[in-house]
């Protein structure tokens, strides 16, 4: 039997799966990349490669950073920007989301942000029947979560505009113009003078959620826990109990990053 050329391109080879394989190879071999460079190299419209961009985030593919570049993510093998870190914080506060969802009965979660969006780094579901599932791995925008819209109110205006005011945001469909903009920045303020951010079915159906922000001593948020409800029990998300003990947990990790600082040990 005659050998296959396998590196020949197949007759009938599909141009969408193509450009994502393609997409793939780019982020696996050139470190990080940009919208524009993207469409440049695939010969689509930025639109189009925004899209493509975009799922690999959703399935864990990519990442992107605060200068809007796209990184290999972890579904690739990689380990994203600051791992050690993250993997450090999720050991230190797994105890903890385990405790939070005992005390709520309902799913909790770390989240941190990663330029727009946001990344589960762990769940912990509730105990019962009807709950929100696992989300780890999952990103999403961090406009439309609690722990993203907390975590984004931490950030100047001008870092603000940085991520939503420029033309790469006008680009991905994430531009805000003056007025939408500046209410977004009312909202923020708003939401880190209160200390908690609210998402009620924002970034996904049937899911509402409240965040509270961890942070180091200096003040600086290093994530956000949130506890999701079905939004059967929405109003849980405002009941007093729930609130306390998140804002109690967070106030807890917080005692022992603070703790680990002053002892010299790695966080």
């Amino acid at each position: 039997m005659q050998n296959q050329d396998l590196e020949r391109k197949p007759a009938y080879s599909l141009q969408s799966v193509d450009n994502v394989l393609r997409l793939l190879q780019m982020l696996r071999d050139s470190g990080g990349v940009r919208l524009k460079d993207v469409a440049q190299e695939l010969g689509v419209a930025p639109s189009t490669a925004h899209r493509l961009l975009s799922m690999l985030v959703y399935r864990g593919f990519a990442v992107q950073d605060d200068s809007r570049r796209y990184l290999a993510g972890p579904g690739l093998g990689v380990s994203v920007p600051e791992s050690g870190s993250h993997s450090r914080l999720r050991a230190l506060v797994q105890p903890y989301l385990e405790l939070l969802s005992e005390r709520t009965h309902e799913t909790t979660n770390l989240m941190v942000r990663v330029g727009t969006t946001v990344r589960f780094l762990s769940s912990v579901e509730g105990a019962g029947l009807l709950k929100v599932g696992d989300r780890r791995g999952a990103v999403l925008p961090a406009a439309a979560t609690s722990a993203g819209k907390l975590l984004l109110s931490y950030l100047s205006e001008e870092d603000l505009a940085r991520l939503f005011r420029t033309g790469s945001a006008r680009t991905v469909g994430e531009y805000l113009d003056e007025a939408a903009f500046g209410s977004f920045v009312r909202s923020l303020a708003m939401i880190r003078s209160v200390g908690l951010a609210f998402n009620r079915e924002e970034a996904e159906r049937g899911v509402s959620a409240v965040a509270c922000a961890v942070r180091d001593p200096e003040g600086r948020p290093l994530a956000a826990l949130s506890v999701s409800v079905p939004v059967q029990r929405a109003g849980v998300i405002e009941d007093r109990a729930v609130i306390r003990a998140l804002r109690e947990v967070c106030r807890e990790i917080e005692g022992e990053i603070a703790a680990e600082i002053e002892s010299g040990r790695p966080r």
